[in-house]
């Protein structure tokens, strides 16, 4: 390994280190500055350690990096919350910016240079189990980079040049796949292995569990490109059901936290700056989904709409006008388990994939025809049946009557319609269009609160159906559309602007927020 990238990297480790990282290792962080390049080479332990942080950052755990990464794009944008700040115009379609620019750096900055830290020592240390891992972590956060914005520095990150070429979103996927071959390699080889037990924050570092977060990411990536490449995208399901994907809750890829680092969610519920969206009342309230309380607390003000429900939701995109003069305290905010553990909230870890996710892959797959081990109906019910029982405390009669329900979404106020019109009960006898309509309606409320995938299968599949926004304040998306892809930042412009525009070239409809990605081609 070059000695010169070591050290680049080591300098980046260090300044994360004082951020705070798994309790485990607190007794390393008494005096860093004892630490040496040749020690982090050669220590498992000190690599686990940024083993931990890379897992860490890269689902960009940070609290207001997270706010600007995911609440205010993605989780807006998919319609899981509408916000109450007049303020945050992304609920208008408008790409601020500002945070925008911080998003990207938040990645490129902290998260991308760790992961690629532990890749490399791992390598030429021939730690195959933690090389496995690493690769396994960098697919799992990458993909969500490249589905925000595109084509991507990515082969080339590292190189150690004032200028970092884009990398196709097409030869991005492909070098997931190839990837997760290497990976998936290496853990088979390993079986009944373990690296960086004391850092890994998913599984201890358990290498068969590891084994089947890579085939279920594999799993997620093929149907990702289902719309593009049908023949590749068969192929890699059936490849990643053969192998072994999660089948229960206990499978589930979740990053640990701790009193330093904590799921941010609690720091942006404490916040009060969001509210059940009028999308998420009207299929909730309409399907009479336990998963509401889970998800969200009772509007401070009760029933505002005569249903002798509680739960509010907020249609997306309101007016600054109107946001400026509400109270807000006629819409739910978050639930109380995402607030901060002294008011009552429990930190929960951060989801990366569950089983309830997989299962609603393997059902679309199946009404593809592909072998996934089951019909679509079968492995669609099993989906609700394993989020039900990760998500709520549901009895086994309750979920299997949920199940079978033909209720349907509700309007979310009187003058409205509902939002859709999909029972619960698959309907074996429709077309598969509206069996996909179901399958995705209800891997949306699985999902939740992972706005990045829940954005990324709305603009791949179109579903859920959304209500259209109050207003957009974008020329380039209208308030009943979807927004497609971020536009780059301005600091890739100062500092490297001649890739960003090769990258922009390649684009078919330019550097716009209405232009589609390689896969959305449906």
């Amino acid at each position: 390994m070059k000695r010169i990238l070591i050290k680049i990297s080591f300098g980046i480790f260090m300044s994360i280190l004082f951020i705070g990282c798994d309790k485990d290792f607190n007794e390393l962080n008494t005096n860093p500055l004892s630490l040496n390049i040749d020690a982090l080479e050669n220590s498992q332990i000190l690599q686990g350690q940024a083993f931990a942080q890379a897992q860490y950052v890269s689902v960009n755990g940070l609290h207001w990096r997270f706010q600007i990464s995911q609440n205010l794009f993605s989780d807006i944008w998919c319609q899981y919350f509408a916000t109450t700040a007049s303020g945050f115009d992304s609920d208008r379609y408008v790409q601020v910016g500002r945070w925008a620019d911080l998003a990207w750096g938040s990645f490129y900055g902290e998260a991308a240079p760790q992961i690629k830290l532990v890749e490399d020592l791992s390598a030429a240390n021939g730690n195959d189990v933690g090389n496995a891992m690493a690769k396994i972590v960098r697919v799992h956060a990458y993909h969500r980079i490249t589905d925000y914005w595109g084509p991507i520095p990515y082969s080339q990150f590292g190189n150690l040049e004032l200028s970092v070429p884009y990398d196709s979103q097409e030869d991005i996927y492909n070098d997931f796949f190839t990837t997760l071959d290497d990976a998936v390699a290496k853990l088979k080889a390993n079986s009944g292995g373990s690296s960086y037990a004391g850092g890994d924050r998913t599984y201890g570092g358990n290498a068969d569990k590891w084994l089947k977060f890579a085939n279920s990411l594999r799993l997620r990536l093929a149907l990702r490109i289902k719309y593009v490449d049908a023949a590749k995208a068969k192929t890699e399901a059936e490849k990643a059901v053969t192998d072994g994907v999660f089948m229960t809750n206990d499978d589930n890829a979740l990053v640990s936290v701790d009193d330093t680092n904590r799921n941010p969610l609690e720091t942006i519920t404490d916040w009060g700056e969001f509210r059940m969206s009028a999308t998420m009342e009207s299929i909730l309230k309409g399907y009479d989904d336990p998963r509401i309380s889970e998800y969200f607390a009772p509007a401070a003000d009760g029933d505002s709409d005569g249903d002798s429900n509680p739960y509010e939701g907020l249609l997306n995109g309101q007016a600054k006008v109107t946001l400026e003069t509400s109270q807000n305290a006629g819409h739910s905010d978050l639930a109380t388990r995402f607030i901060d553990v002294a008011k009552g909230g429990v930190n929960p870890p951060i989801e990366l994939m569950s089983a309830a996710e997989v299962y609603f892959l393997r059902a679309e797959g199946a009404l593809e025809g592909w072998a996934m081990g089951g019909t679509a109906m079968e492995l669609y019910e099993e989906g609700i049946r394993t989020s039900m029982m990760e998500k709520t405390g549901a009895d086994a009669a309750a979920i299997n009557a949920y199940i079978a329900s033909n209720n349907v979404p509700v309007a979310y106020e009187a003058a409205a319609t509902p939002v859709a019109d999909i029972p619960i009960a698959y309907d074996a006898g429709g077309t598969m269009e509206r069996q996909l309509e179901q399958i995705i309606t209800q891997k949306w409320l699985a999902l939740y609160p992972n706005g990045w995938e829940a954005w990324a299968e709305l603009r791949r599949t179109g579903y859920p159906k959304q209500y259209a926004r109050v207003e957009s304040e974008n020329p380039d998306v209208a308030a009943d559309e979807i927004m497609r892809r971020m536009i780059y930042t301005t600091s890739e412009f100062n500092t490297n602007g001649e890739a960003v525009n090769a990258a922009i070239s390649t684009l078919s409809g330019g550097d716009k927020n209405s232009t589609k990605l390689w896969w959305d081609k449906k």
